[in-house]
């Protein structure tokens, strides 16, 4: 995620904490999504679950407004190409 911040206008927050501390009663009261979870702004991108690094990316350059970023191929990763 930080080289998200890094790429587009968004602030990253992160929050760990031990499992039990997000079952428990005052949790569930905060209306906060089931953790692992990832919010792009007050929306649940998914929770209980990870998500792919472009969908991610997808989520956040919907949100700014910006065209979605392409989906790179296996040559890409491996030999750098944008």
């Amino acid at each position: 995620m930080p080289r998200l911040g890094e790429t587009y206008p968004v602030e990253i927050d992160v929050t760990s904490k031990p499992k039990t501390e997000y079952e428990t009663d005052e949790y569930f009261e905060l209306d906060l999504p089931v953790a692992p979870a990832v919010m792009v702004g007050d929306d649940i991108v998914v929770e209980g679950s990870d998500i792919s690094d472009h969908d991610l990316e997808v989520c956040i350059c919907k949100k700014l407004g910006l065209p979605e970023p392409q989906k790179k191929g296996l040559m890409d990763r491996l030999f750098g190409k944008s």
